[in-house]
């Protein structure tokens, strides 16, 4: 991974985002605070806004440049989430000599467990991170087994779909929708539709360039 395939990536999942506007808005309207779509809009836009300027880093930098952007940009309590994410990604391959499948789903898995915690949030309790943590327990587990690329992309789009629909009938604990209590039963979170319609953007992406 460079920063050009970061660019690729940050471009695709801009172009999933504002393709589903419909679909997350109508969840974050249910059950959120009904801005969790104009901050993950205002954070892809940043992203794009800073794209020459990423092209001459390493990809440890440029994720790191990502992070601090998003934490000046977005709104609400994504910025500082993703911006975790990112850097999280960032010190995990700094700390690597290699590049490799394997060394990416252990700087996927570190970024996770720094949303994890930023936001002293878990699975289960029906945030993105029932998405992000069993996509991140698969891919490192699939690197780890050797899988080829289009192994990984298949079923970690099937991983997002069932962490998506895992969060329609749990209690929210986490955020605004935990003061509905059984209300937000039901509803799927939109936070965790926002990370499924991008991780499938990012797999999508890898799948047809690995071709």
């Amino acid at each position: 991974m460079n920063s050009a395939t970061i660019n690729h990536a940050a471009a695709a999942i801009r172009s999933a985002i504002l393709a589903h506007e419909a679909d997350i808005e109508c969840l974050d309207r249910e059950i959120g605070d009904g801005d969790h779509y104009i901050n993950i809009k205002r954070g892809c836009e940043a992203i794009a806004s800073i794209e020459a300027e990423l092209a001459p880093l390493s990809a440890t930098d440029a994720l790191n440049k990502i992070g601090m952007k998003l934490l000046s940009t977005i709104g609400g309590a994504s910025g500082p989430l993703f911006a975790s994410f990112f850097m999280g990604m960032s010190k995990s391959l700094k700390a690597s000599a290699t590049m490799n499948t394997l060394v990416l789903a252990q700087a996927f898995e570190a970024g996770v467990q720094a949303i994890m915690q930023r936001g002293k949030a878990q699975a289960g309790e029906k945030t993105m991170l029932d998405v992000l943590i069993p996509v991140a327990s698969t891919f490192k587990q699939l690197a780890d087994q050797g899988e080829p690329t289009s192994v990984i992309t298949t079923r970690l789009k099937i991983v997002t779909g069932e962490g998506l629909e895992s969060t329609r009938n749990m209690l929210a604990t986490k955020g605004r929708a935990s003061g509905l209590g059984e209300r937000a039963i039901g509803h799927l979170d939109a936070g965790a539709k926002s990370c499924q319609v991008m991780i499938e953007a990012v797999c999508d992406l890898v799948s047809s360039h690995s071709q």
